[in-house]
């Protein structure tokens, strides 16, 4: 991904300035789905404006496919109350990168950094986990990645679930409280 063009870390800074006030706007009502399927990334400065786009406008996102590299952002950037996965999703998350004066690549320690402080602190520690942000690629997905963000069709699950256990509970007359382990709704995580 590259991270800087033209004049540099001035614009980047004003960039990531600009979606810090972004991130602290108020929050519409969800009117849309963002799709990503088959991201591969690109300039950080393009997703976090465009993600904090989406978090303004109270889109949902649903992540059907690679979202790599600087897509990986939508995790925090979105809240994680309206994002969910399929089972095809995959993250890749590495090192951010500029080009060269011969157009070769060349890890970018600011736009590493950048990308360090917008994943929440869970992702990170994942990313620890698995050598941290380098040049290789990294994939999150199945089981990890459903430890972040929810499932998507679990609120339909949830629901059900919810339904069936209150009537069992009701009928029982049971004074504690009804635990859900497995399934929950895209709401339920933050």
């Amino acid at each position: 991904m590259a991270v800087l063009e033209g004049t540099g870390v001035m614009r980047f800074a004003s960039l990531v300035l600009f979606c810090a006030a972004m991130l602290g706007s108020t929050i519409a009502p969800a009117s849309a789905t963002m799709r990503i399927s088959e991201d591969r990334g690109g300039q950080i400065g393009h997703y976090l404006q465009t993600f904090a786009m989406v978090r303004t406008s109270g889109e949902r996102v649903v992540i059907d496919g690679n979202c790599l590299s600087a897509c990986t952002l939508v995790l925090g950037i979105v809240p994680r109350n309206r994002i969910c996965v399929t089972s095809r999703a995959r993250l890749g998350f590495h090192a951010a990168w500029m080009p060269d004066d011969d157009g070769r690549p060349v890890t970018s320690p600011l736009g590493t950094q950048a990308l360090w402080n917008v994943y929440p602190h869970d992702v990170r520690r994942w990313i620890n986990r698995h050598g941290g942000l380098t040049r290789r690629m990294i994939y999150m997905q199945g089981s990890d990645l459903r430890g972040v963000v929810a499932y998507c069709g679990g609120e339909r699950t949830y629901q059900v679930r919810a339904e069936r256990n209150h009537r069992t509970r009701s009928a029982r007359h049971r004074s504690r409280p009804v635990r859900y382990s497995s399934a929950y709704s895209a709401s339920d995580r933050q």
